[in-house]
């Protein structure tokens, strides 16, 4: 059996859900994971999931920011949401879906400085991922898993417009890089994407809404992933792993799009 996952920044499910219900319809997703849904539990629009023929969900909503949540065409086991954010933000959901473990989250941004001293948003950032790394580290990697959201890290070279430049500004420092390695190597886990796509081709999935042409200016970072376990990454069916660019071409868009990967479970 293919299983089809989506991950996808959504910047409020509200507001986008008829973006979300053309991306189901056209790219036809097992499961989706949505980040920043911004509103809370009971809050979330059930029914039109319902309607999408994704009506098995999961959901950590929060009033206001934050937010993230699973809907499945498949039905849904519940197992361990690696809870590791110490302010309680709704920033985790998970789901086991075909035997396989999936993690979704939106990690912190971390703000404007990148000092764990004076900053206190990028000293939760760091903390959340020292925190998930140690989780991640205990964990049996034959297991399959998927981990996977926003990460707020673009780790490579070739995942940001300007290397340089972004060497110095939250989300591509070197700190954050070396972070996110950790986290990776933690669990020996591949990035689906820079597997299919390698260096030095330049990937981005996130895109400012503070230029008229997204394109045009191409300031993008590669902030959304999904990666897999030593004991799911031979399920990856080759050549299936992609950006949805095209949809933040779409009215009123996230700001993010969409990336996805087939496994043959």
């Amino acid at each position: 059996m293919t299983l089809r996952i989506a991950t996808w920044n959504i910047n409020s499910v509200r507001l986008r859900i008829d973006q979300v219900a053309r991306f189901v319809a056209e790219r036809a997703p097992d499961v989706l994971l949505l980040q920043e849904i911004k509103c809370t539990t009971d809050q979330f629009p059930r029914a039109a999931f319902e309607a999408m023929g994704l009506p098995h969900m999961r959901v950590a909503g929060q009033k206001g920011w934050h937010g993230v949540a699973i809907a499945s065409r498949l039905p849904i086991d519940d197992n361990t949401t690696l809870e590791v954010c110490k302010l309680g933000h709704a920033r985790c959901v998970s789901a086991k879906v075909a035997g396989v473990d999936i993690q979704n989250f939106y990690i912190p941004a971390g703000g404007d400085l990148p000092d764990r001293a004076l900053n206190p948003k990028f000293d939760h950032k760091m903390d959340f991922y020292e925190r998930l790394t140690a989780e991640i580290a205990q964990r049996d990697k034959a297991a399959p898993l998927v981990l996977a959201g926003d990460f707020n890290i673009a780790p490579g070279e070739n995942d940001v417009w300007n290397h340089r430049y972004m060497s110095k500004v939250v989300s591509h420092t070197p700190i954050e890089v070396e972070t996110l390695n950790r986290l990776q190597e933690a669990g020996g886990f591949a990035d689906v994407l820079r597997d299919r796509f390698p260096e030095p081709q330049k990937l981005a999935s996130w895109w400012s809404y503070r230029a008229q042409d997204f394109r045009k200016s191409n300031r993008g970072l590669r902030l959304d992933h999904i990666w897999t376990s030593p004991g799911l990454s031979s399920a990856v069916v080759k050549d299936t792993a992609r950006i949805h660019d095209d949809v933040r071409e779409w009215e009123r868009p996230s700001d993010h799009a969409p990336v996805t990967v087939d496994l043959d479970v």
